[in-house]
């Protein structure tokens, strides 16, 4: 079993289009064996995809600093809960113990965490997968501003060389189990 962080929304005011694809993220890890390290929300896609992967019989651990216990809720189902006393410590635990790393539609939050672990690998700190679930066109505004920075030299690396992009759940784990299967890591 492998260990996948993922960052997403912890909005409830979303639209309807994204907790379907989380719930079908949630379900399908915990089908695949993989387990869910995630921000330790009950709200938005958070409390979705948890849900999802607990139902499902999944393994899921959430990571929440204790500050937001009463903004997001806390995931009384999750089997293992680390409440964390700030957001930096927050993000350490769930970065060291990721294999790989899925990234939903979100907010200021869930960029900030995704440029973190995209920034490192970049950097050369990890090599493990990363993948974008570009769902509807989410993030394509951004992807485009990547290749920007590629284009106007901020940026060695094209950003499809780094993550990899995909349009659904299934995608996401297929492209996490490939990459991490050639290198050797999780399969």
């Amino acid at each position: 079993m492998s260990s996948i962080c993922v960052y997403c929304s912890s909005s409830n005011a979303i639209a309807d289009t994204y907790p379907p694809v989380a719930e079908a993220l949630g379900k399908e890890m915990a089908r695949r064996g993989h387990e869910l390290i995630y921000g330790g929300g009950a709200v938005g896609l958070m409390g979705v995809l948890a849900e999802a992967a607990h139902e499902a019989g999944g393994t899921v651990t959430g990571v929440i600093p204790s500050k937001l216990q009463d903004r997001e809720g806390i995931a009384y189902d999750a089997d293992e809960l680390i409440v964390t006393d700030t957001m930096r410590e927050r993000k350490r635990i769930m970065y060291q113990n990721a294999d790989a790393f899925a990234v939903l539609p979100g907010g200021y939050g869930t960029l900030e965490e995704f440029m973190e672990v995209l920034t490192l690998k970049q950097l050369g700190y990890h090599d493990r997968p990363i993948a974008i679930l570009n769902v509807d066109g989410f993030y394509d505004t951004l992807l485009s501003f990547f290749e920007e920075l590629r284009d106007g030299r901020f940026a060695r690396a094209a950003i499809s060389d780094l993550v990899e992009i995909v349009p659904s759940a299934e995608a996401a784990l297929d492209r996490i189990e490939r990459v991490s299967a050639s290198d050797g890591q999780i399969a």
